[in-house]
């Protein structure tokens, strides 16, 4: 690999990492803000219109941070990926502008009307308003996410002589199978993340024993909505997502889950270490004959190894690719495990004293980021070599006029620019949560 694509592919890596640890925090209180604001206008309690106004404010941190992160990504397609720019662009264009021009506009202007405009608005409007943000951003996201499976999954193009795509048909790329449940999949994913975020806030103020009536309510909310979506994420849109992949991308799949030769009855791997030289998995821990009975739904049915498909064809980064997966299925496994017993201390109404299980909470929080990026880095390292699968690789791609130097330059630009942002979204944040909602029942 020259320094050019390298550097390219860092720097790109490195942006969209940082990037999407926003979104798929916002993408979840969407929907929170929506359900509290649904519960005021049904109840008149005004713990809810509160703990709205309280996650909106770290929904607008959070959503400033995605623009500012954002934007530089749309520019890397015409600097550093002009090639790719330039052969996709009447594809990929397509669904992007649409996601800037709709979903992010929807977004940013109700936002402001949510944020300023209650007392003008009204108790419905501004209800609406809540609304029409959180179809914004599941609109961005599915619009980002249809670019994506597109790319997964190409359908609904012609490639001319020059090397172009074009679209035949426009509907197939909402139509391509690849999409909803990867959409869902990821929609799950932030909702898990949320979850987590809010219960982490609703364990802190329980451990200083401060604004218990929001506490309360914080954990109830992040222990139902994080049980559902742990389970979601999984089953049904993990399940449908991972038969996507064994059905258009079999090898992507054999370099997930280690598997070098074709088995009848193929293992689940739990634990193990890929050895590239002797090609098989070293101290690995396995369930028999589970992935072919997970992939075909049949104990014996085959599952191909990599070495059934040409080394042209391999992902580039096994050893990457294998050790993400692993860490999104085995994090997703426990988080699972963990909102379990937070429904049950829930039911049981013994969730204030578990201090223990609290302090999980509080300190869980990281761990969504860290498998929704693990996750993301499965189906990008597992559509390499292509940025399209099968038809246009990524080394084709770069840009022929961008120097491995400039583009070197401009990520420790990044790096040390995002470094600060973070710093200061952080302060931002911190301070909200220690002040605190504005009411409390006392008052």
């Amino acid at each position: 690999m020259d320094d050019a694509l390298l550097y390219g592919r860092l720097q790109f890596a490195f942006t969209i990492t940082y990037h999407y640890l926003f979104p798929q925090l916002t993408m979840g209180l969407a929907l929170i803000i929506v359900l509290y604001k649904g519960f005021y206008l049904k109840t008149n309690q005004l713990i809810y219109n509160e703990s709205a106004k309280f996650w909106a404010k770290i929904f607008a941190i959070n959503f400033g941070m995605g623009v500012v992160t954002g934007i530089p990504m749309e520019f890397q397609f015409g600097t550093n990926w002009a090639q790719f720019s330039e052969r996709t662009g009447n594809i990929i264009g397509q669904t992007l502008a649409m996601e800037g021009m709709f979903s992010f506009f929807l977004e940013s202007s109700f936002l402001g009307l949510f944020l300023f405009g209650e007392k003008i608005l009204g108790k419905k409007l501004h209800f609406l308003t809540a609304f029409l943000i959180f179809i914004g951003s599941w609109a961005s996201g599915y619009l980002i996410i249809a670019t994506h499976s597109w790319m997964q999954n190409p359908v609904g193009h012609e490639v001319l002589a020059n090397g172009k795509f074009i679209l035949n048909n426009f509907s197939d790329l909402f139509s391509n199978p690849w999409l909803l449940p990867s959409f869902f999949h990821n929609q799950m994913a932030s909702l898990v993340t949320t979850s987590f975020v809010i219960a982490s806030v609703g364990a802190f103020y329980l451990l200083i024993n401060k604004h218990k009536e929001y506490a309360h309510l914080f954990l109830k909310t992040a222990i139902i909505t994080g049980l559902i979506s742990t389970l979601f994420v999984a089953f049904p849109t993990g399940d449908l997502l991972a038969k996507q992949v064994a059905l258009k991308q079999p090898v992507t799949l054999a370099a997930m889950e280690g598997l070098f030769n074709a088995e009848e009855g193929a293992p689940i791997v739990l634990i193990g270490q890929p050895n590239m030289k002797e090609q098989r998995l070293d101290n690995k821990i396995e369930v028999p004959k589970v992935l072919s009975f997970l992939t075909y739904k049949r104990w014996d049915a085959e599952i191909k190894g990599l070495n059934d498909f040409p080394k042209e064809e391999w992902p580039t980064n096994i050893p990457g690719l294998y050790y993400s997966y692993h860490i999104m299925v085995g994090l997703g496994t426990i988080f699972i495990g963990i909102m379990f017993i937070g429904i049950w201390f829930l039911w049981k109404k013994k969730l204030e004293i578990q201090r223990w299980f609290l302090w999980i909470l509080l300190f869980a929080v990281p761990f969504p980021y860290i498998a929704n990026t693990a996750g993301w880095y499965t189906s990008e390292l597992g559509r390499q070599p292509y940025l399209v699968y099968g038809l246009f690789k990524t080394s084709d791609g770069i840009s022929e006029s961008v120097s491995a130097g400039n583009t070197l330059f401009t990520l420790l630009g990044f790096v040390g620019l995002y470094l600060l942002l973070g710093f200061i979204m952080l302060i931002l944040v911190g301070k909200i949560i220690h002040k605190g909602p504005k009411l409390t029942l006392k008052n």
